[in-house]
Parts: structure tokens; sequence; C-alpha cells
């Protein structure tokens, strides 16, 4: 019987890769580069190189192996296809396809959008463990999003499910958001959204604030500190934030209705003032639900998605 699986979660900078026993225990982490030189044709070659050698210095073989598990930065079609990771350089690959050939083609690979499988990730072993049905939203320079239900991805016909960062929310947004669109739940609640959304407060302004004394340092951090400390327009930005964020939220529990939202990335070290905040408006916004679902701070960081890539290949 198998006892280990692996996990490999490709960024554009490196590649995280984790060895797992298949009780969810963790023995051991390392990390490639990601080389995306001659459109990324080194990256699985790179890592099936270094993981060939991790499983020599372990003593164990591929027979150990039931399988790995790889999440990769862009859509992800049902068969595996993915036709294009910008950040990696590939277009029209079937990774999981040619990293099993890689091992020795004995060994069975799948792959996942990495969002998608860092929330399984948190289902397994992270802020949303004792759930099988769960919504991570991942609040960094962008907005991502993972759709578990019944403990299985929900990646839709096309790869997009879980793309909450492109919901629209907000009809008086004139800026353009990376996707083409305007008025994107990223544009208001990421990293880059919310320090926006202080800078326009302090522009319409001539009220005194701490944000100021920043000048151009001023960022999505200070900005939740300065919130934290009750400094009135870092509030009402913050606060216009998180309620476009809730009314992307509300939108999605009608449609999946989960357990519980897991909250991560960058912005989610701002604990639980954030949640409590998204909280008060997922509650405006969800007027019909009566048992609504929990929102809770993720507990893997950057790990989630080399947990949720090796309980992939565990389903």
């Amino acid at each position: 019987m198998s006892k280990y699986c692996v996990g490999v979660d490709i960024g554009g900078t490196t590649v995280k890769c984790g060895l797992f026993k298949v009780n969810g225990e963790l023995v051991d982490n390392w990390e490639v580069p990601t080389r995306k030189e001659e459109a990324g044709k080194n990256i699985l070659p790179d890592v099936a190189a270094a993981l060939a050698q991790k499983l020599e210095d372990h003593g164990i073989t591929n027979e150990d192996l039931c399988g790995i598990g790889l999440g990769v930065p862009g859509p992800v079609e049902p068969n595996g296809y993915v036709s294009i990771c910008v950040n990696l350089g590939w277009k029209d690959i079937y990774p999981a396809r040619e990293m099993s050939a890689l091992m020795g083609g004995k060994i069975p690979c799948k792959v996942g959008n990495d969002a998608n499988v860092a929330a399984l990730g948190e289902m397994w072993m992270g802020g949303g463990r004792g759930h099988d049905s769960i919504v991570a939203v991942t609040l960094g320079t962008g907005v991502g999003g993972g759709i578990i239900v019944n403990g299985k991805i929900v990646a839709g016909a096309h790869g997009l499910g879980g793309e909450i960062g492109h919901m629209h929310v907000r009809d008086d947004e004139q800026e353009y958001c990376n996707c083409g669109g305007q008025g994107c739940v990223e544009q208001a609640a990421s990293a880059t959204g919310i320090l926006r959304e202080a800078k326009r407060v302090l522009a319409a302004s001539d009220e005194p604030s701490k944000m100021r004394e920043y000048g151009d340092k001023l960022s999505c951090r200070y900005v939740c500190d300065c919130a934290k400390e009750g400094d009135k327009l870092a509030l009402k930005s913050l606060n216009t934030s998180m309620d476009y964020l809730a009314r992307g939220l509300a939108a999605v529990a009608y449609v999946v209705d989960p357990e519980v939202f897991v909250i991560g990335g960058g912005v989610s070290k701002a604990g639980i003032f954030l949640v409590d905040l998204i909280k008060e408006y997922f509650a405006k916004y969800t007027p019909l639900a009566q048992n609504k679902p929990d929102i809770v701070l993720a507990t893997l960081g950057n790990d989630a998605g080399i947990y949720g890539c090796a309980r992939m290949v565990l389903e």
C-alpha cells in the first residue's frame, strides 16, 4: 500500500514541493527555482530531478508513492489541458502527463489551478479543517478563489470556477482591471485595491489622517494598521473595500452555500479585525441565509498549495 504523496505548487519565481505521508503529515519540503526561459520547458524536468533526489535521500521508491499533485497558475480543463500559464511561459500543455512521463510513467499525476488546490489544502489541514464545503479567498496583489463542494474542487467547464476576484460588484469604477473589466472585486479588495481606495479617500478630503504621514510609502498594510488604530479616513476606505468584497462573497454564498469562507493572502495578516469587517457587510447582503457560513482566517500560509496538491491525488 502506498504510504506517501507529493504536492508541487508551481509559482512564477519558485516551485514549492512537499513530501507527505497519506495522513497529511509533512515529511519534507523544498523549493526549486522556476526557470521560465524557453517557454518554461525546464520547469517540470527540474522538479522531476529534484523529486527523484529527495525520494532517494529518504529511501522511498516510486512504488511507495500514490501520486503527485501539481498546482499551476492558470485555468485547468477537466482533462488536464492547460491552454496558457502566462507567468510560466506555458502554452498548450498537459502538465500531469508530462510529469508522469518524467517520473517513469507509472506514478499517477493530477493537475489543478493553484488557487483551487490551495483551497483544498485549507480544507484538509488548514482553516477549513472539519468541513467539506468551503470557499477559500486569497487577498493578495489580486483576489483569488477556490471552491470545494463535498470535498471536490469545483473548477467549472473551462477552469474558471472560483475566479471571485473578477466578479463585477461596483458600477461606478472608472479604471480598468487587469482582466479588462471594470468594477471587479479585485479592484476594491486586493492589496492594490485597498491602497487605491485609501488614496482616493485622502485625495477627496482635507481631514487629518495618519495615512498622510507615510507619503509615497503608504501601503495596504499601513492602511490596515491605521484603521485598527481608529484613523477615520483609513476606516472609511477599508470599510468601502470590505463592503465590495462582502458583496462578492454574498453572491458566491447564494450559489455555492459553503460551510465556511477561509480568508488568506497577505491582506489577511490584518487578522480578526479584517474578518469582523467582512462579517458585518456579509450579514447585510445575505438576509435570506439563516445559517450563514462562518468566515475564518487561513492557517497554512504559503504551504496551502503543496498540501492541496498532495490531497488532490488522495481522492
